[in-house]
Parts: structure tokens; C-alpha cells; sequence
């Protein structure tokens, strides 16, 4: 569906978690954001925090990062206890995966949910932690390039090969593949022009952080521009937002966007399930 095909109706709204072994368990959380009718659910990552980024531990957000759950191990568990929640990564960091293996993960979680899955990605910001993964940051976008399309080739042939700069293998075979043809939706997270660009060559969908509403509309303008030179269609737009700023969430709203999705605390399980219920009562604002 293009944006423009999703302002006929009011975006769906969903949440996103960065969720630790010490919150409420994946289970009890996917099953509450089902229960309140929301219509999907995010999980963030990062493998871990390098020690000699001990300023991002003053930060309470980026401190959790030590301790996220893996998203596919996770979003698994969720997919078994759902059977209408769309379950996606915001973000996975693309260039700190093997690609094959990605696309092995990726098929499966689409597999389990019966084709519930958003493949939300992004090249990523943390250079220790890239480093740490045998990515030189530096490279980081090309590898993001290259990986996507690798996975495209298994994900839709029988036989799949890739020879790239960055990215190279012979004939294989892989099964399964994603329930969703020709795959899950690839939603590209970034604001600055290299994501743009990405989103514009390889996305089914554009996946901003937004602290204002100008923001998103100037991000809009470009990225059309970006599709029109390629003669790609405009893709889906799922907005995220830091935080529930109600009037934030609304003017959002207001533009072309299929999808708003907003960070939610998981620290304790009965806090998540009142911040849903205030999350779910703003449909009746976007209708």
C-alpha cells in the first residue's frame, strides 16, 4: 500500500518496546497489546553496549541496551501467543547480520505468524558496537545496500546467488520462504539523505523517528522526490514517536502515514497495560 493509498483511512496505531529480561516477559506483553486492539508491536535492538561507552549509561534509555532481548528469539514467543498482531523490528540493524542467515531468521518469524512480520531496518549508529561485529562503520550503508538485496535474491528464488562488492555467494538453497510475497515489508528507518536514498531503492516502507510534525513533512517532500526520479511508487509510511505527545501523535496523523507507533514502558506489566488503553482511546482522534 502506498502512503497515498493509506491517507483514505486513519493510521493504524501500534507500540514499540526495548524490552529486558528485567520488564514483563514478551508473552504478557504481546498478549496486552493484542487484547487492547492495537494493531502491531516493534521491538528494538542492540547486541550490547560497548564498555568504553560509558556515557550512553547516564542516559536511562540507552542504558537498557545492555540488557535487550533478541528480537527474533522474542518476536517468536509472540508470534506462538497472537494470531492478529503484526509483530515487527524497529530496528534491526542490517549491517551486523550475516545476510544469509537474516533471511533464514527473517523467513521463519514470517512463517511462524503466518505472515505477520515488518522487517524494520536500519544501517545503525553505535560504531563500538559495529566495530565489535566485524562491521567498519564506514561501510556500514553499502553493506545495508548489499545485504537487502542479497536477501531479496533467497527470499524469491529457488536457487538464489549474489555477487556483490561487499556481499558474495555461490548457488543456494533455502527454505522457508516468507508467507508475504514477495516478502515481508522492508520498512527503512533514517531521516538523513543515505537512508532517504534506501528507502527509495529498496523500501516497501519509510520508518522516521519524528520529534515534529515539520520534520515529517520535509522528510515527505524528499522522499517523493527520491521515488518520482526512480519511478518508484511512494512507499508506506509508519511514524515513530520517542514519546506520547498526544499533539504530536495528531499532526502526525494529519499527513499520509500508514501506521504511528509509539514507545511504551514494560518496566511493570499493569503501567504497560494503562499506557495501552491511552494509546488505543486516540483512534477516535485519527478517524
Amino acid at each position: 500500500m502506498s502512503s497515498a493509498a493509506s491517507a483514505a483511512s486513519a493510521p493504524h496505531l501500534g507500540v514499540a518496546v526495548s524490552l529486558t529480561d528485567q520488564d514483563a516477559g514478551i508473552v504478557e506483553v504481546a498478549v496486552a497489546v493484542e487484547e487492547v486492539g492495537l494493531e502491531s508491536l516493534f521491538l528494538t535492538e542492540h547486541s550490547h553496549v560497548p564498555v568504553s561507552r560509558r556515557d550512553l549509561l547516564e542516559d536511562p534509555f540507552h542504558a537498557r541496551h545492555r540488557r535487550l532481548l533478541d528480537q527474533f528469539t522474542a518476536l517468536g514467543a509472540a508470534a506462538a501467543v497472537t494470531s492478529r498482531l503484526r509483530l515487527g523490528t524497529s530496528v534491526c540493524v542490517v549491517p551486523q547480520h550475516d545476510p544469509i542467515q537474516l533471511a533464514k531468521q527473517v523467513a521463519t518469524i514470517d512463517h511462524i505468524s503466518a505472515g505477520r512480520f515488518l522487517f524494520g531496518v536500519a544501517a545503525g549508529w553505535l560504531h563500538e558496537e559495529l566495530r565489535n561485529l566485524g562491521v567498519e562503520p564506514s561501510q556500514r550503508w553499502d553493506l545495508m545496500d548489499e545485504h537487502l538485496a542479497a536477501m531479496k535474491e533467497i527470499w524469491t528464488h529457488e536457487e538464489a546467488e549474489f555477487h556483490g562488492s561487499l556481499v558474495d555467494f555461490e548457488p543456494l538453497w533455502m527454505w522457508p520462504k516468507p508467507v508475504q510475497a514477495p516478502y515481508p515489508p522492508v520498512l527503512v528507518g533514517g531521516m538523513g539523505p543515505r537512508s532517504l536514498r534506501l528507502v527509495a531503492e529498496h523500501g516497501d516502507g519509510w520508518l522516521p523517528v519524528i520529534e515534529d510534525a515539520d520534520e515529517l513533512e520535509t522528510g515527505l517532500t524528499t522522499l517523493r522526490r527520491l521515488c518520482d526520479e526512480r519511478s518508484r511508487p511512494m512507499p508506506e509510511v509508519t511514524v515513530c514517536l520517542d514519546d506520547l505527545d498526544k499533539d504530536l501523535l495528531l499532526a502526525c496523523g494529519r499527513h499520509p502515514v500508514a501506521r504511528i507507533v509509539v514507545m511504551a514502558p514494560t518496566d511493570d506489566l499493569a503501567e504497560l497495560r494503562s499506557f495501552l488503553t491511552t494509546v488505543a482511546a486516540l483512534r477516535h482522534h485519527l478517524s
